[in-house]
């Protein structure tokens, strides 16, 4: 367990500014990989910190899972299933399932991608529950900031949880 320095949560401070300000370039309804890779290596270091433990304990990773990824495993299955039983179906059920791998396929193209990945909408919801409870270990007084640098970490705060709250209800909007 590490613990928690002002200098660091100073710094994480600042990395939700520029994570909110980050993701807010991007379509929220997609999944975009790199930032859920660069998201859970980030919780799985904010998780080591002994005062963010146990509030952070049950956030869960994001899931790197794209459209395509789905798309591909399918196909690679219907792939698998087509050289193995299509001689044991014959003509009528190897149509079967050439139809079922399209009907499949255009189904995984409807789905919205928030089913099987973490888009960027659900990874902000996800940044701004780490800036909520810095938020809350702030206020508390437990950190002991200097004034100065006590309002400095309230600001960094205060904009990334604007610019997440802001693209969340954008997200939601018709």
């Amino acid at each position: 367990m590490t613990t928690l320095t002002r200098k660091d949560f100073y710094e994480i401070a600042e990395l939700c500014r520029d994570e909110a300000l980050d993701l807010a370039r991007y379509d929220q309804n997609r999944v975009n990989v790199a930032h859920c890779q660069r998201f859970n290596r980030w919780l799985r270091e904010l998780k080591q910190y002994d005062r963010l433990e146990n509030t952070l304990a049950d956030l869960a990773p994001a899931r790197p899972i794209t459209r395509w990824h789905v798309i591909g495993v399918s196909l690679i299955l219907w792939f698998a299933l087509n050289f193995f039983l299509a001689p044991r179906l014959g003509t009528a059920g190897s149509q079967l399932t050439n139809l079922g791998a399209v009907v499949i396929v255009v189904i995984l193209l409807i789905m919205p991608e928030s089913i099987y990945g973490t888009t960027v909408e659900l990874l902000e919801g996800k940044v701004l529950r780490v800036v909520e409870t810095l938020e809350e270990l702030l206020y508390s007084g437990e950190m002991e900031f200097t004034e100065a640098a006590f309002f400095q970490v309230k600001e960094n705060l205060r904009a990334a949880r604007e610019e997440l709250r802001q693209q969340i209800d954008l997200a939601h909007r018709p």
